[in-house]
C-alpha cells in the first residue's frame, strides 16, 4: 500500500501533517476521522501530489435546517419500510450540504456492509451531535426508530424556532449598533480631520470638549492601522480564549453574573437542558447515559459541571433533583421542583416536556424584553452624542463664521 504525506485539521482548527499507509484517499480520510482529523491534502510519499481531494471532506457546519430535513425525511423513509441504503442516497442527492452530502452517502455505504445507523453516524461527529447519536442508538436498540426521529425532528424544529426567535429580537438593538459604529468612524476619518483643518487656520478659541472631540478625530485617521490591529488583535484573542478553559470560566461566569443577560443565559440553557432530558428519556434512554449526553447539549460551562456533577449523584443512588441541589443557583425558580414532582409521579418525561416549552417561551420573552430595554438605551446614547456634536462642532463653527 501507499504511504501518503497528508496535512489535516482537526475541529479546534488545529493543522497537523505526518505519514500514513492508506490503500487510497478514501481509507486516508477515514483513518484520519477516527482521530478526530479532516483530511486537507495529501501526497504520496514519493512526492507525487493527489489532486482528487474535493473540500466536501474538510469539516463544513451543516445548517439546522438540513438536519431537520434529514430527521423528517429519514422517518417518511422508516415508516414506509424503504430499503435504508437507497433512502440514504436519494437523501444524499436532495442534500445542498456538501459535507452532509459526503456523510449520507458515507453512511449508506456502511450501512450496506452491515454496519448499524448508530455505528455509521458516529462517523461523523462534527455533523451529528452526542444528542442525535445518543438517539439514534436508542431507537435502533429499543425497536421503535421512527417515534425517536420524529421526536428528534420535534427536537430540531424547537431548537431552530428558539434560536430564530432570538436572533430577531435582538436583530434591532444590532443594526443600531452597526450604524453607530459605521458613523462614528465616518465622522472621525472624513468629517472631523477637515474641521480641525479649518479652525487651525483661523487659530480660533475653542472649548474644551472640541478640542477633545477634533483631536480624537485626528488620532483615529491618523493611527487607523494601529487601532484596526489592535481591535483584531483582541478579537481574535477573544475567540481563542473561549477555546481554552480558563477563557470560557471566565466568558460564562460573566454572563451568568450579568444582569438582565444573565437571565437570558440561564434560562435559554435549562430550556436545552430539559428538552434534551425530555427527548432522551421518552427515546428510552437510560438517566445515567441522558445526563451525559445532555452534557453535551448546553454551551454554558457551569450548566455542564451541574449536570456532571449530578451524573455523580444519581451514581449513588440519589434522584436527579437531589443531585442537581448544588447547582439550584444556576436554575430558574421552579426547575428543580418540577424535575421532583415528575420524578415523585413517575411522569418525568412528560413534565419535562411541557417545562421545557415553558423556559423556551420565557426565553422568547426575555430576549424581547433585553430587546426592548437596549432599544431606548442606544436611542438615547445617539441622541447624547448628536447633541455633544451639534453644542461642540456646530456651536463654534457658526460663532467662527458670525465674527467674520
Amino acid at each position: 500500500m501507499p504511504v501518503f504525506s497528508y496535512k489535516a485539521k482537526s475541529l479546534d482548527g488545529i493543522v497537523k501533517t505526518g505519514l500514513i499507509e492508506a490503500k487510497d484517499l478514501d481509507e486516508l480520510a477515514q483513518l484520519l476521522r477516527g482521530d478526530g482529523l479532516f483530511l486537507a491534502k495529501a501526497d504520496t510519499k514519493e512526492g507525487k501530489k493527489n489532486r482528487n481531494i474535493s473540500l466536501h471532506i474538510l469539516p463544513q457546519k451543516v445548517s439546522i435546517d438540513e438536519k431537520l430535513f434529514l430527521t423528517r425525511n429519514l422517518s417518511v423513509i422508516v415508516s414506509t419500510g424503504l430499503p435504508l441504503v437507497k433512502g440514504f442516497s436519494i437523501l444524499a442527492a436532495q442534500s445542498k450540504s456538501n459535507r452532509l452530502k459526503y456523510a449520507l452517502n458515507d453512511i449508506a455505504k456502511q450501512v450496506s456492509k452491515g454496519k448499524s445507523l448508530s455505528e455509521s453516524f458516529g462517523r461523523f461527529p462534527d455533523v451529528f451531535s452526542e444528542l442525535f447519536l445518543g438517539m439514534i442508538e436508542a431507537g435502533e436498540e429499543s425497536g421503535t426508530l421512527e417515534d425517536v426521529l420524529k421526536v428528534l425532528s420535534l427536537q430540531l424544529e424547537k431548537e431552530k424556532e428558539i434560536g430564530s426567535k432570538i436572533k430577531k429580537a435582538l436583530i434591532y438593538p444590532s443594526i443600531l449598533v452597526v450604524a453607530m459604529l459605521l458613523v462614528a468612524i465616518g465622522l472621525s476619518v472624513f468629517v472631523l480631520p477637515k474641521i480641525n483643518t479649518f479652525f487651525s487656520g483661523l487659530n480660533a478659541d475653542l472649548p474644551i470638549t472640541t478640542k477633545m472631540i477634533l483631536g480624537s478625530g485626528d488620532f483615529v485617521s491618523t493611527y487607523w492601522p494601529i487601532i484596526l490591529t489592535c481591535l483584531t488583535s483582541l478579537i481574535v484573542a477573544f475567540m481563542l480564549a473561549k477555546k481554552t478553559k480558563p477563557g470560557k470560566l471566565a466568558i460564562d461566569t460573566a454572563l451568568v453574573k450579568t444582569p438582565y443577560v444573565s437571565s437570558l443565559v440561564k434560562k435559554s440553557n435549562s430550556a436545552a437542558m430539559i428538552r434534551s432530558l425530555s427527548s432522551l428519556l421518552v427515546a428510552g434512554v437510560p438517566l445515567i447515559r441522558t445526563l451525559e449526553i445532555t452534557s453535551g447539549t448546553v454551551g454554558n460551562f457551569h450548566f455542564k459541571q451541574a449536570i456532571l456533577g449530578a451524573i455523580k449523584g444519581v451514581e449513588k443512588g440519589k434522584k436527579l433533583f437531589v443531585a442537581l441541589q448544588p447547582w439550584q443557583d444556576l436554575f430558574p425558580f421552579g426547575a428543580l421542583e418540577m424535575i421532583e414532582i415528575g420524578e415523585e409521579t413517575g411522569k418525568t418525561s412528560a413534565i419535562l416536556k411541557k417545562l421545557a416549552e415553558f423556559y423556551e417561551e420565557e426565553v422568547t420573552n426575555v430576549a424581547e424584553s433585553l430587546s426592548s430595554i437596549i432599544e431606548p438605551v442606544l436611542i438615547v446614547v445617539i441622541g447624547i452624542a448628536v447633541g455633544v456634536f451639534a453644542v461642540s462642532i456646530i456651536g463654534p463653527l457658526y460663532s467662527v463664521l458670525g465674527s467674520l
